[in-house]
């Protein structure tokens, strides 16, 4: 009996021995799972990063084949008007300060 007992521990123990590495060694079902989390952030990434490098495509194309985006950028970005218009600017004037009679005397 003591024997049996013996055995079943020792069985037990070499099954524990060979579990480890299966579950926490460098190959193991943890790095597994950590690089699987790690592969669906970088899919993100590159889903996210292809959707900017279409944008910068277009919009390459779009200053390669035609003025009009130029243009656009030139009046937003420079303040360039075109021959012939004639450019408002509308300033506000700054804010009055208060005047003390206005307010009344003072207690």
């Amino acid at each position: 009996m003591n024997q049996r007992k013996l055995l079943i521990l020792g069985l037990g123990a070499i099954l524990v021995l060979l579990q480890y590495p299966l579950w926490f060694g460098s190959g193991g079902f943890l790095t597994l799972l950590q690089l699987q989390r790690e592969i669906d952030h970088q899919r993100v990434e590159n889903a996210r990063l292809r959707e900017r490098n279409q944008a910068l495509e277009a919009e390459v194309a779009d200053l390669k084949q035609g003025l009009a985006a130029i243009e656009e950028r030139a009046r937003s970005e420079l303040g360039m008007v075109k021959k012939g218009e004639t450019f408002y600017q509308v300033v506000e004037p700054p804010a009055a300060p208060a005047s003390p009679k206005a307010a009344g005397p003072k207690p």
